[in-house]
């Protein structure tokens, strides 16, 4: 822990592996959310087969997914949809059914995300004792964000919730944490960032000058050697998070 801050005011978060979790394999999820994207297009005249769909969107996202950290511009899944679906002749498919198509993909991957237990409690505690949160999360779909925020009563907490889809950046980019900034009109010193990607949500904070914590419950934790890229705090699990924040507070203030 390091040059601790005398007046933390806000408190941003990530969404996933922070404040909900992933359970169950991956893999298998998948396969059912292309074959209820695929229905669902299939349902509006856009005959699609499933094996060769499923493969090609796969490939587009790869590549997608392969190329997002280089310039960090979010590219959304409705815009790769759009242009796999164009590519394989289906021109000018109006939005309302892409969305459609993404909705029912996404109502089968949303029921793996979990929410963590300690998450509601903490985020009551942060509340009492003043901090205002905000939410930056990085995305290819807004929509699928703000629908998991519902689904476990999420929203209340938030001031503003930020999605790398809904700004055009992801993180660690500076500007979609310097939105988070002129939401809240503080400057950096004044607001922390938590999350368990260092390669984004620590690197971007440490590089707005926002202070960083990471949570290392869903992380990926190095076994040897130095982090490349330090937080300035570590906390194993959200209900660390107030006790983390007074000692700050008073460490802060006896330093001054």
């Amino acid at each position: 822990m390091s040059n601790p801050p005398t007046a933390l005011r806000v408190i941003l978060f990530d969404l996933g592996s922070t404040l909900i979790y992933s359970k169950d394999p991956w893999l298998p999820i998948f396969k059912q959310a292309d074959q209820a994207l695929v229905e669902r297009l299939r349902q509006a005249g856009i005959q699609l087969d499933l094996e060769a769909f499923s493969s090609e969107f796969e490939t587009f996202l790869d590549s997608y997914y392969a190329g997002r950290g280089v310039d960090l511009i979010e590219k959304t899944t409705f815009s790769l949809l759009s242009k796999l679906l164009e590519q394989k002749g289906f021109i000018d498919v109006p939005v309302a059914v892409v969305r459609a198509g993404l909705d029912a993909m996404y109502s089968i991957t949303q029921k793996n995300w979990y929410l963590e237990a300690d998450a509601i409690p903490t985020l009551h505690k942060l509340r009492e004792a003043g901090y205002r949160l905000g939410m930056v999360s990085n995305t290819s779909d807004d929509w699928n964000v703000q629908q998991l925020v519902d689904r476990w009563g999420l929203r209340p907490f938030f001031e503003i919730i930020i999605t790398s889809a809904g700004c055009g950046f992801r993180k660690p980019d500076k500007r979609i944490f310097q939105l988070a900034l002129d939401h809240f009109i503080l400057l950096p010193h004044q607001v922390a960032m938590l999350g368990d990607t260092l390669e984004a949500d620590i690197l971007g904070a440490n590089q707005a000058g926002i202070y960083s914590i990471w949570i290392t419950r869903r992380a990926q934790v190095l076994e040897e050697g130095e982090l490349t890229i330090q937080p300035q705090a570590v906390i194993p699990a959200l209900e660390r998070l107030p006790d983390l924040l007074v000692e700050l507070e008073k460490n802060g203030s006896s330093s001054t």
